[in-house]
């Protein structure tokens, strides 16, 4: 199984799945991370890569206690979809 990494230099979190991309651009503040934009390789659409992305993003907010405020339709979709993450939200 893959893991989502934090690409700091690229401001992005990234999940590898089939030697394809799949992520979620962010800007953040102290403790507050916007991810405006989530995107996956057109091979790994429609075979849950994103949302596998966003369960390790919301993994990650509360390993290092950062809250996430999605404003990309696909993240504010999926945290609609998964209230049992909503703890990492602000």
């Amino acid at each position: 199984m893959s893991t989502v990494v934090d690409n700091t230099a690229a401001r992005r979190f990234e999940l590898l799945e089939d030697g394809h991309l799949a992520f979620a651009a962010y800007r953040r503040s102290e403790n507050l991370v916007t991810i405006p934009h989530v995107e996956s390789a057109k091979e790994l659409r429609g075979k849950g890569t994103a949302s596998r992305l966003m369960t390790g993003i919301v993994a990650l907010a509360r390993e290092h206690s950062f809250k996430i405020t999605p404003t990309c339709p696909y993240a504010i979709a999926w945290f609609r979809n998964h209230p049992e993450a909503e703890d990492v939200l602000i």
